[in-house]
């Protein structure tokens, strides 16, 4: 079932498992915000900081990590796309529709696209990537 939801902020999850964190475009709060554990290979906050506001110069040093699977954060440009949501087992779980502005880190689980308008999203997520070998294809649910 597809779910448009009004929520700034929305969690799929799998029993206690983390699928899906979709940060809908009006959510807003002063400062920072970080939405992901600490151990998560892929980090997703939210700044807003007033004019003025200084981050001093800084490098991020060397440090080697692990990162067992592909976590992938997509921002949608424009248009519109329905998600589909799955377990690791591949049970489909539920959907949520993400328009303009939107943001989802996918950070496990299995996962679908279907473009309800022409959209544009940017996508970013560890590398190197991995080809074929990144992933696995399966049969998702049906209309």
């Amino acid at each position: 079932m597809s779910k448009e939801c009004n929520k700034e902020i929305r969690e799929i999850k799998d029993d206690s498992i983390l699928i899906a964190l979709i940060l809908y475009h009006d959510f807003k709060k002063d400062g920072i915000e970080f939405f992901t554990p600490n151990e998560f290979s892929q980090q997703l906050a939210y700044m807003n900081r007033p004019a003025g506001y200084k981050i001093p110069p800084h490098l991020h040093n060397k440090l080697p990590r692990e990162v067992a699977y592909t976590q992938e954060v997509l921002f949608i440009k424009s248009g519109k796309v329905k998600i589909d949501f799955y377990t690791r087992n591949r049970k489909y779980l539920e959907s949520a529709i993400l328009k303009a502005g939107d943001v989802i880190l996918l950070a496990s689980g299995g996962h679908g696209f279907t473009m309800l308008e022409p959209t544009e999203m940017i996508e970013v997520k560890q590398g190197p990537y991995g080809e074929e070998n990144d992933k696995t294809r399966f049969e998702g649910i049906t209309e």
